[in-house]
């Protein structure tokens, strides 16, 4: 075998149309003689079956067969978006200029005239072989610098987003805090005692937001680092929803919102307890944070026919448009708007809750109507996770 076509230890595989049995023969021949793998066949429909069932690297292709031409099967195959990118030569005994042009413009890479020289056949085949590999090579680091290109621009967003919350959205709590210890240190000895306690239930609010920010950020951060633990275990999905509930139980009673569970016993999911409490949590905090005093919010839980458990958040809050749910999730995009007594929002709890749900191979997602209310879906695995 010649050194110039031992491209790879890869076989490449020739398909071969011509309505010649003899022609098949004497071509097939030639091909096989340099170690490829040739497959021929009589007429043009039979050539379009064998190329979607074998994927050729290349095609030799008569023109003049009944039934249909070589031009046609040539442009049959260049509508078709699994063999287009397949060489394809002619090889015919038309000779004249017209016949081909018209074999280059339905498609043809190059054209071989009958009768044609053993040489000229080997020689044009590797070389279209090798520019087909070439091309193909190309097109997979096209593909691999695209993914790197949005691996960096995700990267990008994360690095901006996390600057972004530190020069921003801790600023406004940090100042609000800050502007009730001035007026304490200042004014201390006139103010009354209802005033007092006025101050420091703002204070204490104030500190609770920049809490619940700094903790949603050092675990995000961590998330993104991969140095979160990952240990899922079969939980009790009543007992965990009560116990997230009672950690956001004295916000709601702040605002008059009354929080009720619909959730039938004895459903359980395969999740890391930390990761699921983050979520519920982070879920039922944004769920108040939107909804006006007085209002409503439910959590239920309940099992799909494919097992998983899906969850849901309800709530009578504010709503949100269409532009901003489908931009909810997007870390490049900006959704944070205050609640509706002023409490700060970075959107970080929404991202942390979709990655730790996508960790578990579940899915999230959102029905909202401004005015009306918003519903958080998510999905836990009932038994053990998928690798």
């Amino acid at each position: 075998m010649n050194n110039d076509n031992e491209l790879s230890p890869y076989i490449p595989r020739i398909l071969i149309v011509d309505d010649m049995p003899d022609n098949l023969n004497v071509l097939g021949d030639i091909l096989k003689a340099e170690g490829w793998k040739v497959r021929p066949v009589l007429n043009g429909e039979l050539a379009l079956l064998v190329a979607q069932k074998v994927m050729p690297d290349l095609i030799l292709l008569d023109i003049m067969m009944p039934d249909m031409d070589g031009y046609e099967v040539c442009r049959r195959l260049k509508a078709n978006a699994e063999l287009c990118d397949i060489p394809v030569i002619f090889i015919s005994a038309l000779t004249d200029t017209r016949d081909i042009v018209k074999a280059f413009a339905s498609g043809g890479v190059d054209y071989i005239t009958k009768p044609f020289q053993a040489e000229e056949v080997k020689v044009r085949v590797s070389t279209h072989l090798k520019m087909h590999y070439q091309s193909l090579e190309l097109q997979k680091q096209r593909e691999e610098l695209q993914k790197q290109s949005f691996e960096l621009q995700e990267l990008n967003a994360t690095k901006d987003k996390f600057f972004s919350i530190i020069a921003h959205d801790l600023r406004s709590p940090f100042n609000s805090f800050l502007g009730f210890t001035r007026i304490l240190a200042d004014e201390l000895n006139v103010l009354s005692l209802k005033e007092i306690q006025k101050i420091v239930g703002s204070m204490q609010f104030s500190a609770t937001n920049l809490y619940s920010l700094l903790e949603n950020l050092l675990e995000w951060s961590r998330m993104q680092r991969g140095l979160i633990s990952f240990h899922p275990e079969n939980i009790d999905v009543l007992q965990i929803v009560y116990e997230c509930l009672a950690m956001v139980i004295e916000p709601a009673n702040q605002k008059g919102i009354s929080i009720s569970y619909d959730i039938p016993d004895n459903i359980n999911v395969f999740a890391d307890s930390n990761m699921i409490q983050t979520v519920i949590r982070n879920l039922v905090s944004n769920a108040l944070k939107f909804t006006n005093r007085g209002g409503k919010i439910t959590v239920s839980a309940k099992i799909m026919p494919d097992q998983s458990t899906m969850f849901s958040i309800t709530d009578t809050g504010i709503g949100m448009s269409e532009e901003m749910v489908s931009n909810l999730f997007r870390i490049d995009v900006s959704t944070k708007r205050k609640g509706t007594d002023d409490e700060p929002s970075s959107g970080l709890g929404l991202m942390l809750c979709k990655d730790f749900i996508q960790k578990h191979g579940g899915t999230i997602s959102v029905e909202s109507a401004e005015g009306i209310g918003s519903t958080f879906l998510f999905t836990f695995p009932c038994n053990s996770i998928s690798s």
